[in-house]
This record gives C-alpha cells, sequence and structure tokens, in this order.
C-alpha cells in the first residue's frame, strides 16, 4: 500500500532561515508516531545567503545533509570547517553530543537541502563526524549514499536506514529499490512522478508499507530520494531535534488531519 503525503504543514521560518518539517508517520491513516521506525524526520531546509545558524548542541541524532545545489558550510568544535555541497555528504552520529554551525556566505547561491533526522539503535553512543566526497550522479540510476553500521556503505548510520538519490530524465521509468523486510519512504525534492497510479510533485513524500516492488515513472525531469528502513528495529526515541519534546503528540495529530480532511471534501462539495 502506497501512501501520499502533501507537501508538509509544518513550516518553520526563522528569517532567512525556512525548515519544511516532514513526518514520515504522519502519512499513515492513524498516526502513532510521528517518524517510522528509525526514520524520525526529513527536513527540507532553504538558507539565504548571507545566514548563520549559530553554534547549537544535538544528541541522539543521527543527521545526514543532503545538498543537491549550493553551499552549505558547517563549522564545530571537534573537525573544524568543512563543505556539504553536490560532491559532498556529511553524517553527524551525534550521541551524547555535538556542538556544530551552519552558513551561507553572503557570496553563496540560496541554499535548498535536506537534513535528515534518524533515530540511532540506543542512546548515549559516541560522537562522530563523517564528511567526504559522493560518486558522481549517473541519470536515472539510484545512487547508494548511507547504509547502517558495518555494512559497507561509505557513509553509515547506527541504524536500520538505508538512502539514496536518483535524477531521473523526463520520461524515465525505474524501480525504486527494495530490500526484504524494509518499508519505502520516499521524498521529491524536485520535479514530479507516478507511482502506483498516483502523482507525487515537488515536495509531496510516499510511504510504501512494504517490501513489494514499486515504480515511479518521471512526468519531468525530477530529484528524488528514498529509503529503505526496517519498522521493528530497536531505536531511541531520545534524539534532541528528531524527538523535541514540543512535537504535538500522535492523537492531536490524528483530530488534525480529519478536520483537515473534513474541511478539504466540504469545499469540494461547496
Amino acid at each position: 500500500m502506497l501512501l501520499k503525503g502533501e507537501r508538509t504543514f509544518v513550516v518553520r521560518d526563522a528569517g532567512g532561515f525556512v525548515a519544511h518539517v516532514n513526518m514520515p508517520g504522519w502519512l499513515k491513516p492513524k498516526p502513532s508516531d510521528h517518524g517510522h521506525g528509525p526514520l524520525a524526520m526529513v527536513v527540507e531546509s532553504i538558507l539565504a545567503p548571507g545566514r548563520l545558524i549559530a553554534m547549537h548542541e544535538h544528541r541522539d541524532d543521527e543527521i545526514v545533509s543532503w545538498v543537491p545545489d549550493g553551499v552549505m558550510r558547517h563549522d564545530d568544535k571537534a573537525t573544524g570547517r568543512l563543505v556539504v555541497d553536490g560532491d559532498h555528504l556529511m553524517v553527524m552520529n551525534a550521541g551524547t553530543g555535538f556542538w556544530h554551525s551552519e552558513e551561507t556566505l553572503v557570496s553563496d547561491p540560496p541554499l535548498r537541502m535536506l537534513q535528515i533526522l534518524v533515530r540511532p539503535r540506543g542512546a548515549g553512543l559516541s560522537p562522530n563526524i563523517q564528511h567526504g566526497p559522493i560518486p558522481a550522479a549517473t541519470a536515472n540510476v539510484w545512487r547508494h549514499l548511507v547504509g547502517p553500521e558495518g555494512e559497507g556503505a561509505a557513509f553509515y548510520v547506527r541504524s536500520a536506514v538505508d538512502i539514496f538519490d536518483i535524477r531521473l530524465d523526463a520520461g524515465a521509468r525505474v524501480e525504486f529499490p527494495r530490500r526484504q523486510g524494509r518499508d519505502l519512504y520516499f521524498y521529491v525534492f524536485s520535479g514530479a512522478v507516478i507511482a502506483d497510479g498516483q502523482t507525487f510533485a515537488e515536495g509531496e513524500q510516499g510511504l510504501h508499507l512494504s517490501d513489494g516492488k514499486i515504480e515511479a515513472e518521471a512526468k519531468s525531469a525530477s530529484i528524488l530520494v528514498a529509503f529503505l528502513l526496517d519498522p521493528n528495529a530497536p531505536i531511541a526515541r531520545q534524539g534532541t531535534v528528531g524527538d523535541h519534546r514540543k512535537i504535538p503528540p500522535a492523537i492531536i495529530i490524528r483530530a488534525f488531519l480529519k478536520w483537515r480532511r473534513f474541511r478539504q471534501l466540504w469545499r469540494r462539495s461547496s
């Protein structure tokens, strides 16, 4: 079953820094968790040129920074200054605590990226940072970016999640990555695709509660990010961002989504 999520209604605007927060678990008909297994949230972040997000701490989150275009300039107390762009990826395994800042220079282009919050297998792990080049993208071919620790991926998270991206030409048709016992979540970063008879436009997302075959056809040139995750994997839900205490509980979200669906039906019938 492929569940569709429209562009998120959770948007934080901090003046030059806008975050569109996507909650995979909220795609379910009756959400019980804002995340889905080890995937807590996927945040589309937009930074204007010359914007600084001051030094701040993360704990018990695995944070993947994916930048398809533009430049994100990172600084931390352990490794110093790093640049994340279309040729480089960064994973912060925050563990017991990791401090960092993010910025764009006035001379940089506007930045639009994904910050992916993964729940680790346990709390209180050792902090670490991974940064390095990624292979050049090949059109219409999935690129494996991140995998579980110890399974040989160039970048790892300490949880049962694999992350892929792809750049599709208009009209291209591909099968989503599959792995036994894993659910699929995907995010359309740009363009539009058809999957399971449904159209997914920019900023929309899908959750496939199965490891069965599913394909996507690009209506236009598109960029997608896909996740294979074990919904029953052991996880710690103590991340300072991924499981922030201000995230509304599931019972409130159920009521809100029910009200929103009713409002949409009312508008269509009036």
